[in-house]
């Protein structure tokens, strides 16, 4: 029927076939499109599993891992192969950048390679990608001649051991390694000649190989090729050709790769049934400031094709070059024929990623106006999706490099893997990228090209000073044993919602540092005219006593805080504004009015005050201490524990009717860290602890039995993670780095649960040993640890009444690097310990990770090392959100971090009573506040929805139905207690006014009873007496 149709029918009938097709999968028919990545927002990394996704990849998925063969053979002459340009390359003086070590013998896989399949099954993979050797196979580089039957065997060997092994060989024909003697003889890859041996080249490989291997890659990425072999003589061979000698070598080696598929294509696809594509690389940019404008998409488009889009174009597009590449480089730029065009076109079978440190490293070379480069992996492969119609995708490539020194412990390694091969997953599941296969590079640590040995990329460790060249796994290869063996990132039950309420005594509070103290007094400006300003001596306005009303902002501030529903507030009181001088010499009565003020009016308002005793700045000069405690040696002084006694006596006396909770220090263990050397640090610990203690005891044995308040002291506490899951060592740096950060302070006040009944207190004894090991490491008579006398340690023991934890974050910890110190001349720190962070993990703009499951983590350490009988508060958490109004990342914040302490709660029977947002309001951008106050006016931020719906329901309940609580539960004054204390004036005067009432009353009676009692009197009296 259709060849009776005529032709302009045909045409019509074909052209509305298409439009269906396209109709009914658009993504299918969709080309040119890659700007539309730009355009779009960025994936928000808090949407569930746009940061991380626990998932698994397709079925049948083909994991894999990768070599070629110069890097990894060896044998560089032996067997009858010829020398390749790298050969040449290393081994002549033009490489200015490699050290004399050469690739004569590299990881020796031409005899090992037994060993290379053994690691490939020990990793499980599916397939392994693997080159050949032109001059081990054409020692003169031309197929025409009798090949070398020792390497037609070896490459045989290989692929049918692997094929036993069930493992899919990807056979790359040509990575780099060019027969020298067609460089000598014809320039190389400048010399259109090229194009036709390496089709007699590749037709031997698919005429002698091809039974046995279903997926090939003609090259991989050319692109280096080009520019660093050819234009700038990074690579070999070694040309400075500049862009015009580029330009000429990737014409060639396009048109080399098409060759080379057309003659799969007409002579082996219909029996051998396998795929031909080419590996490419490329960087990945992302626009200036993120500012996705017009011009700078067009940037990013134009730096992404000027690399990638110059190969893949013409071979996956048009079957031509970019727009943007030929207008830059206007007449040097190469022209296809219109029939060359029609014959490079579509000559891939499936599209080959090369994404690694290589063209990343380059990539920084090409950005322009401000653009960053970044790998991206899920971005590149969105864009290939979108530019090229949603090709099947394989990931040739993956993975980045560590410095030799590392050896088999490739911590960083393991975390960028991990990023990598999420970022695919990501792009299959969210964004319909049809990914199908991942091979991590290298299988075995190689001759890494012009870095020589000094990185590494191999999941195999090698010592190139040995000859055996054993092949020993990396802890990267067991991350990687394990993503394959569970196809993907199975969700842990640890991350799953859990359905239920705190207690009614639960403290909602929300956290501040000093509240900012406003002086009312009268003041003249510029009087003496140096612009000062300088109190008016003598000046009353009024005659009435002082009020807090003269303080304006407490009520708009305590409105705010009203407003979030919490029923406590943390604020901290400013030591240096209370006694500038650090002692009574100079009591500043005006600034205690005003916390008594502040204290007063929260206490109308039915809110619950912890009180922050002394709030460090750890900022130089005084690190909030009053300025002479400082210039004495601060916390490095013995009297600055005196001072601050008596500076907590003042505040006891003044204001311990009105506080229910004390923090005598925060964050002590934070404070110690502006301290030069480890000494000083473990100095001013001492004294800040001994400090702590004396202002517990002051108050229980002075206050405590009439206002009955808690005391402690809070600590920041963030939860440290093993950063190698695979290493005891950095299990034990983890544990260590706690014990230094909390264990610390909270030991000698607590104990632990584990001490046995003759430890007498004072410092974790982990501690102690492993100082007085490091010590004696260093040839020294003991460590600067101080010591406790027995009364110091009875006088600490118990001094906590409650455990107070600031937690925001979580950290990846690892051993110290020592060896990094020596480079850096830098002290390491007393615990040893490294800290590392996730590129998974979301992070906010002042790179904060959010880690919701680290609060649980952290608060059951503590509580199994101390014990469930003391209550635990998170005095202080949140994040920074540079959101004015819709503060998503700090609504997820509270979310998830309060489902985490939940299941701390009801799932571990962690005795947590406590949680308070940190903070309050921002002053001028938008940080950790839930209102943004600017130019005297407070704007609500979207979280304090969110925080007072979870107070509301007190935590996550299963279902809608509201459970209150009774005042005996809340622990709330009563009712009518509550109008008194707002109206004492008014109970003051009535009582006045009744007590007047009941002595006039009692008076009158008096009266009337004396003059009844006198009449009764003279009634009874006898006449004589009467007379």
């Amino acid at each position: 029927m259709w060849n009776h149709l005529s032709p302009p029918t045909q045409q019509c009938l074909f052209i509305w076939f298409l439009f269906l097709v396209c109709a009914w999968d658009k993504a299918a028919c969709s080309f040119g499109e890659g700007r539309k990545i730009w355009q779009e927002p960025k994936p928000d990394p808090i949407i569930n599993g746009q940061s991380f996704l626990h998932d698994t990849f397709p079925s049948g998925f083909l994991w894999s891992s990768g070599t070629s063969a110069f890097q990894t053979e060896g044998a560089w002459d032996q067997e009858g192969k010829g020398p390749s340009i790298w050969d040449h390359f290393i081994h002549s003086s033009v490489n200015a950048n490699s050290s004399a070590r050469t690739a004569n013998v590299a990881s020796d896989s031409y005899t090992r390679w037994e060993e290379d399949v053994e690691a490939l099954e020990l990793l499980g993979v599916r397939s392994y990608s693997f080159s050949l050797s032109w001059p081990r196979l054409f020692p003169d580089g031309h197929a025409g001649s009798q090949p070398n039957a020792a390497a037609v065997d070896h490459y045989s060997r290989l692929i049918e051991r692997l094929l036993q092994s069930k493992i899919e060989p990807i056979v790359t024909i040509h990575h780099w390694d060019l027969p020298q003697v067609l460089q000598e003889n014809y320039g190389g890859w400048k010399n259109h000649t090229l194009v036709g041996l390496f089709e007699e080249y590749a037709a031997f490989c698919f005429r002698t190989f091809g039974g046995r291997v279903r997926y090939w890659l003609t090259m991989h990425n050319p692109y280096l090729v080009a520019v660093h072999g050819y234009g700038t003589g990074l690579h070999a061979p070694g040309e400075r050709g500049g862009p015009s000698g580029s330009l000429i070598v990737a014409h060639n080696l396009i048109r080399a790769h098409a060759k080379a598929w057309h003659t799969y294509n007409t002579h082996f696809r219909p029996t051998q049934k396998g795929k031909v594509s080419i590996a490419l690389g490329t960087h990945w940019v992302e626009p200036r400031r993120g500012q996705a404008t017009a011009d700078n998409i067009e940037l990013c488009q134009k730096s992404i094709e000027a690399v990638l889009g110059w190969f893949a174009h013409p071979i996956f597009s048009d079957g031509d070059y970019p727009v943007s590449l030929k207008t830059k480089h206007g007449a040097t730029m190469p022209i296809f024929t219109p029939e060359e065009k029609l014959w490079v076109q579509k000559t891939a079978d499936f599209f080959s990623l090369s994404f690694g440190p290589n063209n990343l490293r380059l990539g920084q070379n090409l950005i322009q106006y401000g653009q960053t480069v970044t790998p991206d992996l899920r971005r590149v492969l969105s864009w290939i999706k979108l530019e090229y119609g949603n090709p099947r995708v394989l990931v040739a490539e993956g993975g980045w490099f560590s410095e030799a020194s590392v050896g088999r412990e490739d911590t960083v390694a393991i975390y960028l893997m991990k990023s990598f091969i999420n970022q695919v997953l990501q792009a299959i599941k969210f964004d319909g990228v049809q990914v199908f296969g991942y091979s991590a590079w290298s299988l075995v640590d190689a001759f890494e090209w012009n870095y020589g040995y000094a990185v590494r990329r191999g999941l195999f460790y090698i010592d190139f000073s040995q000859q055996n060249r054993t092949r020993a796994p990396k802890t990267s290869a067991q991350y990687y044993q394990r993503i394959i063996a569970d196809n993907g990132f199975l969700s842990d039950e640890t991350f799953g919602e859990v359905k239920g309420r705190f207690p009614c005594d639960f403290h909602w509070g929300v956290a501040d540092s000093t509240l900012q103290f406003t002086d009312p007094r009268v003041y003249s400006w510029n009087l003496t005219g140096d612009g000062s300003l300088r109190p008016v001596p003598g000046v009353k306005l009024h005659t009435r006593p002082a009020q807090c009303t003269d303080y304006l902002a407490i009520h708009g501030h305590l409105h705010l805080l009203e407003s979030t529903g919490a029923s406590h507030y943390r604020f901290a009181l400013n030591w240096s504004l209370i006694l500038p001088q650090g002692d009574l010499s100079h009591v500043n009565t005006e600034a205690l009015r005003y916390y008594h003020c502040v204290l007063t009016e929260l206490k109308k308002q039915n809110l619950e005050t912890v009180v922050i005793l002394y709030y460090p700045t750890h900022r130089a000069p005084n690190l909030g201490l009053p300025g002479p405690l400082q210039d004495s040696g601060g916390w490095l002084n013995n009297s600055t524990v005196e001072a601050f006694q008596e500076y907590a006596a003042l505040c006891y006396q003044q204001l311990a009717y009105l506080v229910q909770y004390w923090i005598t220090i925060n964050e002590p263990n934070r404070l110690i860290d502006v301290y030069s050397n480890a000494k000083e640090k473990h100095e001013a610990a001492h004294n800040l602890l001994l400090a702590h203690a004396k202002a517990w005891r002051l108050y229980e044995r002075e206050h405590y039995s009439q206002h009955g308040a808690r005391i402690s002291l809070a600590l920041h506490a963030d939860w440290a993670e093993p950063a190698n899951p695979f290493l005891d060592s950095h299990t034990a740096a983890a544990q260590r780095f706690l014990l230094f950060e909390i264990g610390r302070f909270l030991d000698p006040l607590l104990g632990t649960k584990y001490e046995e009944k003759h430890n007498n207190g004072g410092y974790p004894q982990e501690i102690k040993a492993y100082l007085d090991e490091r010590a004696r490491m260093m040839g020294l008579p003991g460590s600067a640890l101080p010591t406790f006398s027995e009364i110091e340690k009875k006088e600490l023991r118990g001094a906590l009444s409650f455990i107070a934890l600031n937690h925001f974050t979580t950290r990846l910890v690892s051993p110290y690097l020592h060896r990094q110190a020596m480079f850096q001349d830098k002290q390491p720190p007393d615990h040893d310990c490294m800290i590392l962070s996730d590129p998974t993990w979301p992070t906010s703009s002042l790179g904060q990770a959010l880690v919701p499951w680290g609060l649980r983590k952290i608060l059951n350490w503590v509580s199994d090392r101390y014990g469930g009988a003391l209550p635990i508060f998170i005095t202080a958490s949140g994040v920074d959100d540079q959101a004015a109004a819709e503060d998503k990342l700090r609504q997820y914040y509270l979310r998830t971090y309060l489902q985490e302490g939940l299941k701390a709660r009801q799932l571990d029977g962690v005795n947590l009573q406590g949680f308070y947002l940190w903070k309050l309001q921002d002053r001028h951008v938008p940080q950790f506040g839930v209102f943004m106050s600017r130019q005297h006016q407070s704007k609500a931020k979207a979280s304090i929805t969110v925080y007072r719906e979870i107070i509301a329901n007190r935590g996550f309940p299963g279902d809608d139905s509201m459970q209150t609580c009774s005042l005996t539960e809340l622990h709330q004054p009563c009712s009518v207690c509550s109008w008194m204390f707002k109206n004492k004036a008014m109970v003051v005067f009535g009582g006045c006014l009744l007590i007047t009432g009941l002595m006039f009353a009692a008076l009158v009676i008096f009266v009337i009873i004396t003059k009844r009692n006198q009449t009764r009197a003279r009634a009874t009296m006898p006449p004589s007496v009467a007379l």
